[in-house]
């Protein structure tokens, strides 16, 4: 069967890489040889240029013209295998981006499941009963503060107008009575009669004396 068919082969299979640089090998080979075949159709060229028509210029000219056909035929060459280079280099890089769709979608499984396993330790109602605590105590928090920064003002009742003309009025008399008197009590707390736990009213004489 080996002698019909052919033993099976073990070389290893070549890759894509080894393909590409295989074809930009013979790109540069051709290349090498389209460089010889310009520089040998310019010396014809010249050579053209200075002779005058005859058999010597025919010649030439032919030379010129098959050095020129083989030129068409490696350009031609060269860009079929630019061609197969450039449609092997999309292919690999369409198996690269294979390659690294298929790694995120495994890193995503990956996380996925992850997540839900950390996600299903969590409890929603605990979260909830935390919050609705953490906002009593917020609401507790702002009842002492408001109920500690409370004023102390004066009740309704109380008309503010007559208690500033009532201030007005007192230091209007404190203003009239002290003048040329030498006491120091003011006329709103003296009465024509003595109090009742004084048995004799005070007699001028014997203030001054007892001043004096």
């Amino acid at each position: 069967m080996n002698r019909l068919f052919g033993a099976k082969s073990t070389a290893p299979k070549p890759t894509l890489n080894s393909a590409i640089s295989n074809v930009d090998t013979r790109i540069e080979s051709i290349d090498v040889k389209l460089a010889k075949l310009n520089a040998e159709l310019t010396t014809h060229q010249q050579r053209l240029a200075k002779m005058r028509d005859g058999p010597g210029k025919t010649a030439i000219k032919q030379k010129a013209l098959k050095v020129l056909q083989q030129r068409k035929m490696y350009e031609s060459q060269r860009d079929q295998l630019q061609q197969q280079s450039w449609n092997m280099e999309q292919a690999g890089m369409m198996q690269d981006n294979l390659k690294n769709t298929m790694t995120t979608v495994d890193a995503m499984k990956t996380t996925t499941k992850e997540l839900r396993k950390q996600y299903g330790k969590i409890n929603i109602d605990k979260i909830d009963k935390l919050q609705d605590e953490m906002a009593d105590l917020m609401d507790m928090g702002n009842d002492i503060q408001e109920s500690i920064s409370r004023s102390y003002e004066v009740p309704d009742e109380v008309d503010e107008e007559e208690l500033d003309a009532e201030l007005e009025a007192l230091g209007d008399e404190v203003e009239l009575d002290g003048i040329g008197e030498t006491s120091g009590v003011p006329s709103f707390l003296m009465d024509d009669a003595p109090p009742q736990f004084i048995d004799e009213p005070p007699q001028p004489g014997k203030v001054k004396e007892a001043a004096g």
